[in-house]
């Protein structure tokens, strides 16, 4: 048994808060091409989300984020905008979006999307001007020859090479450089007519989606803006720049970071950051030590590892409760971590050699510590990563780095296509997972004992019951298998993700009298001397109040 540790956020200046609506998100990221195709052309879009959201509404789902959804020729996904203030065709029209958000505010959700601020596609008409004026510095661009390491030469009469932040066709915006070097005059400083012109349009960007009733974005690599910034003082100065405008002209909007470090990215100006696969002084490591279990998507550059949500019960939930621990003290109430299951970008939680009888005991986790949860579509089904797909919109990252099998068609029914869309299934956006026995939403909205009604009554727990949100406090009792913690004094948390059973001394001392309530538990039991759970148990038990354990 570890020792105990009090965790428990300092609270911010009510100036430096985060909208209060944010306290309460259950946040949902939506996958556009991948959840809902309404006319039949094999890719989801606004109106197919729109016809499913009530799913949204019933699980308590109340903050929605869509992935890029901008005009791009989609080399990566839509992470390559070619016009920032043109929603692609595939997904339908403004007013289509207009459409959704309108009808997500009615069930009580708001929507947030998704802002590409670092780069833009090679077809963007800032970069194609770019290409005819030498005098343009909304990109990065050098003349020396050869040129730096990392840039791609110019593909139009423009002399030089222009620098990419990710594939080639994804031309790195001008934000300016932290060091400058009067030898190296691509590195322009952050304060030049380019960065400025930069910042202005993000403002521009925002306020125009915003103004149409969005609720906010959640922003690609926010880290990398400014260049060559080892220690991102130049960048945390442009994002509070930007929270200033957004407080000033937005006050109920947010903004979610990709950045995977909070204690950097929320006092940088962030209302919220994700815990992600990289990110931060570890690269990623506190998330993975959680559900990375060696299938799926995987970088080669990672360090193995066992991680803590694997039936064999050799990891840890140290690196991430560490983590937490570290960054919830920077940034005091100031702002929100965010804990997905998974992302576009990610294994799923429901990844070999993870089986379906292992997802309820991460939902229980995640519904319970203190940071907002996010659910990626289909993960509250269980929907699987599928190995072995094509490349498909940049989806291979690497020879074991697929991104494909976290993107495969929502699974709504056991109708044609499982009810994602009429098109042939040769036309659909991805292949469906072929295996017969597929989890679909009909099938466990049917079933009371399923891991979907399951997440919902977690999600309905946590929104009763505010010890269990993001600013209750948690007091750590017992690490490695299980994980034992108190949220808010009064609600002890058993999660045991491993396949042995454990039996011990209950990890904190209750008063004469007291039986403990179960919420929420499956094969797990206390009693006021002594903790059972069987393989993957969890539990959520009130220990009444004024307890004082």
């Amino acid at each position: 048994m570890s020792p105990e540790r009090f965790l428990q956020p300092e609270p911010a200046d009510a100036a430096g808060q985060a909208p209060a609506w944010l306290s309460d998100a259950v946040l949902y990221q939506i996958y556009p091409q991948s959840f809902a195709d309404s006319d039949g052309d094999g890719i989801g879009d606004f109106a197919g989300i729109t016809e499913r959201l009530d799913h949204l509404a019933w699980l308590g789902v109340n903050t929605v984020w869509l992935n890029p959804c901008f005009a791009s020729p989609f080399r990566d996904g839509g992470y390559d905008v070619s016009d920032y203030l043109t929603v692609a065709p595939r997904y339908g029209t403004v007013d289509d979006l207009a459409k959704l958000v309108d009808a997500a505010r009615r069930r009580g959700i708001r929507v947030l999307l998704d802002l590409v601020a670092g780069h833009t596609s090679d077809q963007h008409p800032w970069f194609r001007h770019a290409l005819e004026d030498p005098a343009d510095h909304r990109y990065v661009w050098t003349e020396s020859d050869p040129a730096p390491a990392g840039f791609a030469p110019s593909p139009g009469p423009r002399p030089g090479a222009y620098l990419p932040n990710f594939f080639v066709s994804q031309p790195a915006l001008n934000f300016g450089y932290a060091r400058t070097h009067p030898d190296e005059p691509w590195r322009q400083p952050v304060d030049a007519e380019g960065p400025r012109a930069n910042r202005a349009a993000l403002r521009e960007i925002m306020d125009h989606w915003l103004g149409l009733g969005l609720s906010g974005f959640r922003v690609d690599m926010a880290s990398s803006l400014v260049k060559d910034d080892p220690e991102h003082r130049e960048t945390v100065k442009l994002w509070q720049e930007l929270r200033g405008w957004l407080d000033r002209a937005h006050p109920h909007a947010v903004i979610l970071s990709e950045w995977g470090d909070p204690s950097v990215s929320v006092p940088a100006g962030f209302h919220g950051d994700f815990f992600l696969q990289f990110g931060g002084p570890s690269n990623g490591l506190p998330m993975r030590s959680l559900w990375s279990n060696g299938g799926g998507t995987v970088d080669t550059a990672w360090d193995p590892l066992s991680c803590y949500f694997h039936a064999d019960g050799e990891g840890s939930p140290d690196r991430f409760t560490h983590a937490w621990e570290d960054a919830a003290a920077a940034i005091g109430g100031a702002g929100h971590i965010v804990l997905p299951t998974s992302n576009h970008d990610f294994s799923r939680l429901a990844t070999s050699p993870r089986t379906r009888e292992e997802l309820p005991v991460a939902f229980a986790f995640q519904m319970t510590w203190p940071t907002l949860p996010a659910i990626y579509y289909g993960d509250e089904i269980g929907m699987r990563y599928v190995p072995g797909l094509p490349d498909h919109e940049g989806s291979v990252l690497g020879p074991r780095y697929n991104r494909a099998g976290s993107r495969t068609p929502m699974q709504w029914d056991d109708g044609d296509n499982a009810g994602f869309s009429t098109a042939p299934a040769d036309d659909l956006y991805l292949p469906l997972d072929p295996d017969p026995d597929r989890p679909t939403v009909a099938g466990q909205r049917a079933d009371e004992d399923s891991l979907l009604h399951l997440v919902r009554r977690l999600i309905a727990l946590r929104r009763s019951t505010p010890e269990l949100g993001p600013s209750g406090a948690v007091r750590v009792l017992n690490t490695g298998y299980p994980l034992v913690y108190l949220r808010g004094e009064r609600y002890l948390v058993v999660v045991n993700p491993r396949r042995e059973p454990v039996r011990m001394p209950l990890p904190c001392m209750l008063p004469p009298g007291t039986t403990p309530a179960a919420l929420e538990a499956s094969g797990a039991a206390v009693t006021p001397t002594t903790l059972t759970a069987e393989s993957f148990a969890f539990g959520v038990f009130d220990l009444g109040a004024g307890t004082g354990v």
